[in-house]
């Protein structure tokens, strides 16, 4: 019975570690998918292949890639490219983790 409570509490773990998020701030609106989301603070997380970003009474769930780096990044970034003169978000440098989440982009529909 006791190795069932660990083991338990060994999952629940697991599990509490996989769902944490980081705080990124945006001095400027982006896009993430089809989503606008606008300058402010903002949660990031990730939930099986999908990034979660909420704030701001927005939330948006959107398809990444996550990557594992060598070394921890310092600080949670943005990394965005401009189509069209609005800034689309690429990736997201998670802070004091060796996690990169990596956009990708929907292919078109025939």
């Amino acid at each position: 019975m006791l190795s069932k409570v660990v083991f338990s509490f060994a999952v629940l773990g697991l599990a509490l570690a996989s769902a944490k998020s980081y705080t990124m701030t945006l001095s400027t609106p982006v896009l993430v998918g089809n989503t606008e989301l606008k300058a402010g603070n903002y949660e990031v997380s990730v939930s099986g292949q999908n990034a979660v970003i909420t704030g701001w009474k927005t939330e948006s769930k959107t398809p990444v890639r996550v990557e594992t780096v060598d070394a921890k990044f310092a600080a949670t970034s943005v990394k965005y490219k401009v189509e069209g003169g609005k800034k689309q978000i690429q990736e997201i440098q998670l802070g004091d983790s060796k996690t990169r989440l990596v956009f990708v982009e929907a292919s078109p529909q025939p």
